[in-house]
């Protein structure tokens, strides 16, 4: 099949490209030079914004903690469905959507790949299911091993190389893509009802710190040669004061970073950014973060932004989702996962007359203004933790425009307005920033080669957007912006048209990505597993792995460690 886009704007950062009129050829599924002109399908992309597909670095939504999320809330998914139609699947919605309305939804804002961040490994069959059963996007997702015990262990004793041998084991077994780390140490301490406070408090049992467990993991990730760094939820996330933490966590690894790359991802980064001794004092660790980062190329952040609206918070901070279920008397889960990790949900909603909610919608924004650099920071809502990802267009407006956020500032809480960063910062992005921040940006932080570019060779995902930025000034007309982003003209899928002007043309099968890491004695770590299965674990060893025809569309990265 051949498809030639005509005309468009393009904007590809990667390849330097700023708004350029182009013609972009595909064929079978990749892009090309060029195709047969009298043959091709075309597409008149005059007026219209051509980028990348769109990349979401940080979303739940697969697996066991969001299925349990989905059990737990009938009520939300009373009011919001997806009818079946003559190419789609019926599904439900709000902030859990189910597996066939996930894709859909991120189709039809021209998204094409998105990343499951946390999956507790033995429960990886579950999501790798749901993974399977999400349509119109690629997909990967990142096994939580920073409370693994086994990680814990030779960490302890400083045997670097044989902990990347079993991450390694436990990255191609689990078919998992990158190393996870929440609340380092915490969701050990959990176990005995416990937390730790700062990077250098001690895990109870392992005798071993955060700060340890970050440096080890970090240098294992670079024996192993992974795609993408160390993918940090920090210690006291959600806590007044945290942006020291925050800082902390930053700087404990700077001197492990090499030739300039990224060293270490720090997500949701707006939910660690925290000033004050307490809620009532809280206000906005944004500015200091944001100085740091300017200031150092060994770290890239995801913003986490916070969305007014109800939402439900999930994340294997088990500790965290205990102290928020305190706080709002609202219905829980907590589990724990035998040697691996925790976990949490909490029903929420962020209102916009709050102090502290306000001031969390500020932050996640002025972090992404005060950052200089597009390419260290990127759009999400840890979906579904700040608010559901379909407000992405709501986000883009913001960051575009100076008087959308003006007219949300004049909504908000009266003290938080007077406290907010956001009324003294003037930049508003560019359209080539915005495709920095949702898909350039996002690939290059994750490795993904074939992602988040225009190329020849790469992959063919294109979103075209129905808005001339030759005519349209985002920055007072952000309500078309968030139209616009809303529904793409044309969301292009592996060179299939996929949907067009919000309508899902065609049901398309997304791959699972998953990396091979290849070690130089695979044989003694199976059998040092088998031992320790027979210790620890309540199933079989037999019955733990994810065996490769278990993935529908299995689309392995091969990576060769230096172990």
């Amino acid at each position: 099949m051949e498809l030639l886009i005509r005309n468009g704007f393009v904007y590809d950062p990667i390849n330097s490209i700023n708004g350029e009129k182009m013609d972009i050829a595909i064929r079978d599924g990749k892009f090309v030079q060029k195709v047969n002109e009298f043959s091709a399908r075309k597409i008149d992309a005059s007026g219209m914004i051509v980028m990348p597909g769109g990349v979401d670095i940080h979303c739940h939504i697969a697996g066991s903690e969001v299925n349990t999320g989905r059990l737990l809330r009938p009520e939300d998914h009373f009011k919001d469905f997806e009818r079946k139609t003559l190419k789609t699947r019926s599904g439900v919605g709000r902030s859990i959507p189910s597996t066939f309305t996930t894709g859909y939804r991120y189709a039809r804002m021209g998204y094409t790949t998105i990343m499951n961040p946390s999956m507790a490994p033995l429960e990886a069959k579950h999501t790798h299911e749901e993974l399977n059963d999400t349509p119109m996007v690629d997909k990967a997702t990142y096994p939580l091993l920073g409370d693994w015990w086994f990680v814990l262990e030779y960490l302890k004793d400083g045997a670097i190389e044989e902990c990347a041998r079993y991450v390694a084991w436990m990255m191609t077994t689990t078919k998992g893509y990158a190393i996870k780390i929440v609340n380092p140490g915490g969701l050990e301490a959990w176990g005995s009802g416990r937390n730790v406070s700062c990077i250098d408090d001690q895990v109870p049992y392992f005798g071993i710190t955060p700060r340890e467990i970050l440096r080890g993991l970090c240098k294992v990730n670079k024996l192993l040669n992974l795609p993408h760094t160390i993918h940090v939820h920090t210690n006291n996330l959600g806590k007044p004061g945290n942006y020291l933490t925050a800082l902390d966590t930053m700087k404990c690894v700077e001197d492990l970073s090499s030739e300039g790359k990224p060293a270490i991802h720090i997500t949701h980064c707006q939910f660690c950014a925290f000033k004050g001794s307490n809620w009532r004092s809280l206000t906005s660790g944004a500015e200091e973060i944001a100085k740091y980062v300017n200031n150092h190329s060994h770290v890239t952040l995801d913003m986490g932004q916070v969305i007014f609206t109800d939402t439900t918070t999930m994340t294997a901070d088990g500790p965290f989702q205990y102290t928020l279920y305190e706080l709002t008397g609202n219905k829980w889960v907590n589990h724990d996962v035998e040697t691996e990790t925790s976990s949490g949900i909490v029903p929420f909603r962020y209102r916009r007359k709050s102090y502290v909610n306000a001031i969390q919608w500020s932050i996640g924004l002025e972090l992404a203004l005060l950052i200089e650099d597009p390419w260290k920071i990127f759009m999400t809502t840890d979906h579904p933790n700040g608010g559901p990802f379909v407000y992405y267009p709501k986000i883009i407006a913001w960051l575009m425009s100076r008087k959308a956020r003006e007219a949300t500032v004049q909504k908000i809480n009266q003290r938080a307005r007077s406290r907010s960063l956001l009324p003294s910062i003037d930049r508003e992005l560019s359209f080539y920033e915005i495709a920095i921040m949702t898909r350039a940006g996002q690939a290059k932080a994750l490795g993904l080669v074939n992602k988040g570019h225009l190329s020849v060779g790469a992959d063919a995902d294109v979103a075209i957007y129905n808005i001339n930025p030759e005519t349209t000034d985002p920055s007072t007309k952000y309500r078309t912006i968030r139209k616009t982003f809303r529904n793409a003209a044309y969301t292009i899928k592996n060179g299939k048209i996929a949907a067009k002007n919000g309508e899902i043309l065609e049901h398309v099968k997304g791959a699972t990505m998953w990396l091979d890491v290849q070690v130089s004695d695979p044989i003694k770590v199976t059998e040092g597993m088998k031992r320790r299965f027979r210790e620890y674990w309540t199933v079989e060893y037999e019955n733990y792995p994810v065996t490769e025809n278990y993935l529908e569309i299995s689309h392995p990265i091969a990576v060769k460690a230096d172990v």
